[in-house]
Parts: C-alpha cells; sequence; structure tokens
C-alpha cells in the first residue's frame, strides 16, 4: 500500500497473478471435492482457504480474492459455465434483443457471498498484508459475453461495434454499471485496493482502445473515487503496446500493470507518474533456472529508482512448479529458498 501511495521501496513488495490456482497441489486436492469452479467462487469458506493458500506458503505481500471475472455477467442474468479442459461456456449476447432479462442492479445481491469472503479474508490476514479485489475490465468481460467463451479473433464482438455501435454501447454501459457496483462492494467488505483485469486490451486499434477500455475504465475509477476516495485501482492493460502509455493519465487509475512486452525503458517512463506492477513472464517462472535469476535481477535494477510492484507480465501457468516461486520470493527478499 505505501508503494501505491508512491515510495519506492529498497525490496519490491511482491504478489503474483493467479497466486491461488491450479499450480498448487492444495488447491487441485480442494478442487476435485468442491464441485464446479463457480461453487469456489460463491462458497465463501472455499474462496477464503484458496485465498490463504499462497500466502501460507509463500509469505506474498498481498492477498488477491480467489474469484473469476465471469461472475460479473453471471450476476447480470448472462448464462456462465465452465467446462474442465474447455474453460467458460457464456450464453451469447449477440444484440440489443438478448439484453431481456440482465440487470446490473442484481450484480451486488448474488455475489453477497464474494463480499462475505473478502471480509472473511480480510480478518484472516495479518495487518501488515493486503488485500487486492478484482474486476475484469469492461472491454474484456464484453468479449467473453459476446463470443461465449474465449476468443482468438474477436470476430463477433468486433463486428457488434461496427455494425451497430449503439447497441454495443448499451452492453458497455451495463457492464460499466455493473462492475462499478462489484468493485466497490468488495472495497465496503474490506479490500485495501482493487485490480481491473483488462486482458483483452490488445485485441483493439487505439480509437477502439480509448472508447472501450479507457473510457470504462475512467468512469470506474471517477465512480469508486466518489465513494472510496483512497482506495487504489491498479489498471491491466494487457498487450496494449504503446496505448498503455498515456493509459493513467487518461484513465486516472493509481497504478498500471505492465505485461510481458513492456520493455523497462517504457516501464521507467510510466513510473515517472504512477507506480508500476510486473512484468516477468510467467513461463520464465515456470522455467526457472539461472535465467530467472538474471530477469529477476534486472526487472529489480530497472525499476529501482521508482515505486514497483513485483509481479508477473499475465497469470501464474499450472505447469509452474511451487518451488520456483518459493525461489522468486527468497530471490527478492535476500533470503535462502
Amino acid at each position: 500500500m505505501r508503494v501505491l501511495a508512491g515510495e519506492t521501496a529498497e525490496v519490491p513488495p511482491v504478489w503474483l497473478m493467479r497466486q491461488a490456482g491450479r499450480y498448487l497441489p492444495e488447491y487441485r486436492k480442494l478442487r476435485e471435492s468442491a464441485g464446479s469452479f463457480l461453487d469456489l467462487c460463491y462458497t465463501p469458506e472455499l474462496a477464503v482457504e484458496i485465498t490463504m493458500q499462497p500466502i501460507r506458503r509463500f509469505d506474498f505481500d498481498a492477498a488477491i480474492l480467489f474469484s473469476d471475472i465471469l461472475v460479473v455477467p453471471d450476476g447480470m442474468g448472462i448464462g456462465v459455465g465452465f467446462e474442465d479442459g474447455h474453460g467458460p461456456v457464456v450464453d451469447p449476447v449477440r444484440d440489443a434483443g438478448d439484453f431481456r432479462g440482465l440487470d446490473p442492479d442484481r450484480v451486488a445481491g448474488h455475489c453477497a457471498p464474494v463480499y462475505e469472503a473478502v471480509s472473511a479474508i480480510r480478518a484472516a490476514l495479518e495487518p501488515e498484508k493486503a488485500l487486492i479485489g478484482f474486476a475484469g475490465g469492461v472491454w474484456t468481460v464484453a468479449t467473453y459475453a459476446v463470443e461465449g467463451g474465449s476468443s482468438r479473433n474477436f470476430e463477433a464482438v468486433k463486428h457488434w461495434i461496427w455494425s451497430d455501435p449503439a447497441g454495443f454501447d448499451r452492453l458497455i454501459d451495463m457492464l460499466t454499471a455493473a462492475t462499478i457496483e462489484h468493485l466497490s462492494c468488495q472495497i465496503d467488505a474490506g479490500a485495501d485496493c482493487v485490480q481491473i483485469f483488462e486482458s483483452w486490451a490488445g485485441a483493439l486499434a487505439e480509437p477502439e482502445f480509448h472508447r472501450y477500455v479507457v473510457a470504462p475504465t475512467r468512469r470506474i475509477v471517477e465512480a469508486l473515487r466518489a465513494r472510496h476516495e483512497t482506495v487504489p485501482v491498479i489498471g491491466f492493460p494487457r498487450a496494449a503496446g504503446r496505448s498503455i502509455d498515456g493509459y493513467a493519465a487518461a484513465t486516472g487509475v493509481t497504478a498500471v500493470g505492465l505485461d510481458t512486452g513492456v520493455p523497462l525503458a517504457q516501464a521507467q517512463e510510466i513510473q515517472k507518474s504512477v507506480p508500476v506492477q510486473g512484468n516477468l513472464d510467467p513461463i520464465l517462472l515456470a522455467a526457472g533456472g539461472p535465467a530467472l535469476a538474471e530477469r529477476i535481477a534486472e526487472i529489480r535494477a530497472g525499476l529501482a529508482g521508482g515505486p514497483h510492484i513485483f509481479n508477473l507480465g499475465h497469470g501464474i501457468v499450472p505447469q509452474t512448479p511451487p518451488d520456483h516461486v518459493a525461489e522468486l520470493v527468497a530471490t527478492l527478499r535476500g533470503e535462502a529458498a
């Protein structure tokens, strides 16, 4: 939290995206007996346990709520499911006729178990450790809603953007309102800061990036600041390329998450105005060895001149050996792994 306030730490604090999940044997054991993936998200005691697993194992400086970005459209009334080996399956929203029955105001009530988990995690955490709440970026969640799940070329959503921009704007407005409520409820429940995961920001050209990533993010940040003046907001516009340079100023986010492709020189320029977070390659963490130690040292040295939270450029991959994560934390802190 001090780094998010602009402090430069001698040893950067560390947490990792997807630090609670499939690479941990204790998670896999719990997952086998827990029912569906959404059951994990909506059962407070399970979400608390999963969130705390990496804290107990690695002593990270922050916990991030175990949940999913698709609880927001699920709460609105868009059908969401998860298939093992396939990922999310979403009932597609393709035109204005599919808006029937959708209501952003239902999200807060639907996600009440999520906020219960936030409160319980905050109570279980040591006071010096931060709790991070999160939501998906509006554009990213919209891609899942329109495409019916993950997509490689975003054909359906882009077709809607250009064939019926007014109709697509209505979906963006609904998701923006729902996201504001979801994040605000997490803060009310005890989250110290929140992150907006705009995972598919790189799918857009610059004009659409500003319309569907920057503008909704700015609305979310402004609404949260009106309700929770001092709570930091981390924005993570993955693969945004050069568009990331003006992202912080345009959106008002407190800090910027850096994906793997952001050069350190570019990161240093961003760091002159806001704290930065990232950008170790998750595959390098999985590979380990001397290359991992070298890259950790490069990132630390390159971003040592300003506020920096050590993290990955995207989420931990399932094949990551937990020993490599322990090695990363020990290397940062100058301890023996």
